[in-house]
């Protein structure tokens, strides 16, 4: 087990992503939530709960670095968010956004292009009120991801639950867990909270293995 002081120092500009020790898989693990990415050269993973959100997961298969985002909404057409974007901006909540920033920073810290592969995750319709908000992220990622060429290499999307996802960008493994059974409304409420919130700037500062 290693203590938070022993961890390798994460890329600049994601020190605010939440880490920890992961006693099951004996791993540093990086939490993110909606609205952030993160990307690390490190052997660590990076988990994610999703309900109508979506995550894209990205490494470079021979350079080792990875990353996985979790956004709610596919656009947004805003350009003056162009210059304060990083992994937990405001701009970031939306999929042209996260998609692009995250391949960009990627790209920035040694992936290259030709050996990027994708995997795809979330979109459920778990929020009757939120009407198509699933199926238009999974739509809007997967047409992104075809129209600039990269690789998508699994996908595990749409359904009524949602998901647990733990990427290990080393090695590409992914592991998700369905959430059949909701004891609390945890994610319900954090969507639909940041669904409300999403519009309004100045209140916001491998292989896959079902378990």
């Amino acid at each position: 087990m290693l203590r938070k002081d022993e961890f390798p120092k994460a890329l600049p500009g994601f020190d605010g992503i939440n880490r920890f020790w992961d006693r099951r898989h004996r791993m540093i693990s990086a939490k993110i939530l909606p609205g952030e990415y993160y990307v690390t050269p490190h052997n660590e993973l990076i988990s994610t709960v999703l309900g109508s959100c979506v995550s894209a997961c990205v490494r470079d298969t021979r350079h080792g670095i990875g990353a996985m985002n979790h956004f709610l909404l596919p656009l947004h057409d805003d350009q003056p968010w162009s210059e304060q974007l990083g992994p937990n901006s405001l701009a970031t909540r939306y999929g042209n956004y996260a998609m692009e920033h995250m391949i960009n920073d990627v790209l920035k810290y040694g992936g290259r292009k030709p050996y990027l592969e994708f995997k795809v995750f979330g979109g459920s319709r778990v929020i009757s009120d939120m009407g198509s908000v699933g199926d238009n992220n999974i739509r809007f990622v997967l047409d992104y991801l075809e129209m600039e060429g990269y690789r998508v290499v699994a996908q595990d999307v749409g359904g009524i639950n949602p998901r647990k996802v733990i990427y290990h960008p080393k090695t590409g493994k992914v592991r998700v867990k369905k959430i059949r059974d909701l004891h609390n409304d945890t994610i319900i409420r954090r969507e639909t909270e940041f669904m409300k919130r999403i519009d309004q700037p100045e209140q916001v500062a491998g292989e896959i293995e079902l378990f």
